[in-house]
């Protein structure tokens, strides 16, 4: 091809034709430039498919990330409800109400008292932020979600902080000066296990007696219930922004 071009001009100048001459190699180079143009467009086209490609895998991974997340996020809520009724429940004797089954009101307490922490499943969301890839995420709804789902999740984590300072302070530690927790313990364990309690566990009346005139004791499970409260809250506020985005992925990944 380039020798039959070299050949045309050729004829022309031998032809002292340099006006056609000229007219032919103003259109070669308009042509060179338009196989340029055409070539850099197909290039364009390549990478811009490959950044898609990218991001409709992050956009997937995301998904599946935040669907995992909800199942916890159920799992804690109700988690934390049986917190808060339990501490209800135990606030019950505080003001007044007879304890008549002390393996019980032990079971209520020690309820309130075990520890467990959400922790969330965005290991996307972290690498999209350290890599500097968010950007690749072209639908600026999903990413401002995102950000508002992490903002939550760090009010969620103050709140559980300070909760967990005040239960140190107000719940743990009355607690543990109070009780010989091995057989309180072995209650609970069993009742959890077994959905009865074992009769032979002897537990001390005198040392619950004692818990219940404790103020202090008694201001831990208040707190219990005013904390996780909000932490709940959250949790829900958590969950529903969670389907949000799951919908609003699923509408990208979709799209032509």
């Amino acid at each position: 091809m380039i020798k039959f071009f070299r050949k045309i001009r050729q004829n022309l100048l031998s032809e002292n034709k340099f006006s056609k001459y000229l007219i032919y190699a103003i259109g070669e180079i308009v042509l060179v430039v338009i196989g340029i143009l055409i070539a850099l467009q197909i290039n364009n086209n390549n990478e811009l498919n490959k950044q898609r490609a990218k991001e409709v895998q992050f956009l997937k991974n995301l998904k599946s990330d935040l669907v995992f997340e909800e199942s916890e996020l159920e799992r804690y809520i109700g988690i934390r409800e049986s917190i808060v009724n339990s501490a209800q429940i135990a606030l019950e004797h505080f003001n007044g109400k007879p304890v008549e089954n002390i393996q019980m009101f032990n079971f209520h307490t020690f309820n309130v008292g075990i520890w467990q922490e959400f922790q969330r499943n965005n290991n996307t969301f972290v690498e999209l932020l350290n890599s500097g890839n968010f950007t690749i995420i072209s639908n600026e709804s999903i990413k401002n979600e995102l950000l508002n789902l992490d903002l939550i999740h760090k009010q969620i984590i103050s709140y559980r902080e300070h909760l967990r300072n005040d239960m140190e302070h107000y719940f743990y530690d009355p607690w543990f000066r109070t009780v010989d927790l091995d057989p309180f313990a072995q209650s609970f364990v069993f009742y959890a296990n077994n959905g009865e309690f074992d009769n032979k566990i002897e537990l001390s009346r005198e040392e619950i007696d004692r818990l219940i005139n404790n103020k202090v004791f008694k201001n831990g499970f208040v707190v219990s219930v005013f904390t996780n409260s909000l932490i709940i809250d959250d949790y829900k506020r958590m969950k529903e922004l969670n389907k949000k985005v799951v919908d609003l992925i699923n509408k990208e990944i979709t799209k032509g």
